[in-house]
């Protein structure tokens, strides 16, 4: 009887662990597929006049330094607003909120603005912005500050729950107002992990589309006014894809290729953070 027991525990587990090897392949052979994809086309037009040059007309050769200089202006506004009001969020609801039904409640809710669309968000910042203006890079700004808000959120509230509730109570203990102890031990303690959720938001937002479709929307020339339309990467990529023209086409590959090791870069930085607290803390 246990032999029969143990032998179909084993059929189970070796077609588990085929179906998930098989899955993991899978996802991984598209994945590789894209990279190599992005890597080989964009390869062929990636060279100084991509930093330096404008957008060009169509039909002809250029750069991409406006859009370039458009998507790091809106990303870092981004950055800039979401995250701070990201963490005061997370620290509320990680310090004064985590027992509470209020606390629950901003959580569901926080998972629910993670998950939405990015279009929702763009068409939400229209109507609430740019319909009584116009567009600009603020207004792309505060759609992209949309998307980091609930990363940020949700990465400072887990890194503060994951510092020892010791520490709290040694400080405490001592006569130290909440406050301090909030920001002289727990965030110096979950520094890593909440400067890691700030990048990885900022890896986020860097190939957003739809937001800026309709709030930044693009513009041809170097441009520094926040109350105007702005370029940026992802729109002239998503501009320049469809175009009948080889030469915009080969522009659209090397922006998409920027973005990856863009993201790329961000990610293994997210890591290399991570990693050297776990090691310090070994």
């Amino acid at each position: 009887m246990s032999n029969s027991i143990y032998i179909r525990r084993s059929i189970r587990n070796a077609l588990a662990m085929s179906f998930a090897t098989g899955a993991t392949v899978f996802g991984l052979f598209w994945l590789v597929w894209i990279l190599w994809t992005t890597l080989g086309r964009g390869i062929d037009a990636l060279d100084l006049a991509l930093f330096t040059e404008m957008t060009p007309p169509p039909g002809q050769a250029g750069g991409m330094a406006n859009a370039l200089f458009g998507s790091v202006v809106m990303s870092l506004l981004a950055v800039a607003l979401g995250a701070p009001i990201g963490i005061a969020a997370g620290t509320f609801l990680a310090e004064y909120a985590n027992k509470r039904l209020l606390g629950e409640v901003i959580r569901f809710v926080n998972d629910i603005l993670l998950s939405a669309p990015s279009i929702v968000i763009g068409l939400f910042v229209y109507a609430l912005l740019v319909r009584s203006t116009r567009f600009s890079a603020i207004a792309g700004a505060i759609a992209l500050a949309f998307i980091v808000l609930p990363v940020v959120v949700r990465t400072t509230d887990e890194m503060l729950r994951l510092v020892p509730a010791q520490m709290r109570e040694a400080a405490l203990s001592l006569g130290i107002p909440q406050w301090k102890v909030t920001v002289h031990v727990l965030y110096r303690a979950a520094l890593p992990g909440i400067v890691t959720g700030v990048l990885l938001a900022l890896a986020r937002i860097s190939g957003e589309t739809a937001p800026l479709l309709f709030t930044a929307f693009s513009n041809q020339y170097w441009s520094t006014d926040l109350t105007s339309a702005m370029a940026n990467v992802p729109v002239v990529v998503f501009q320049f894809a469809m175009s009948p023209f080889p030469a915009w086409q080969a522009l659209a590959w090397s922006g998409a290729l920027v973005i990856t090791l863009f993201v790329l870069v961000l990610s293994l930085l997210a890591r290399a953070i991570l990693l050297r607290n776990t090691v310090r803390n070994d």
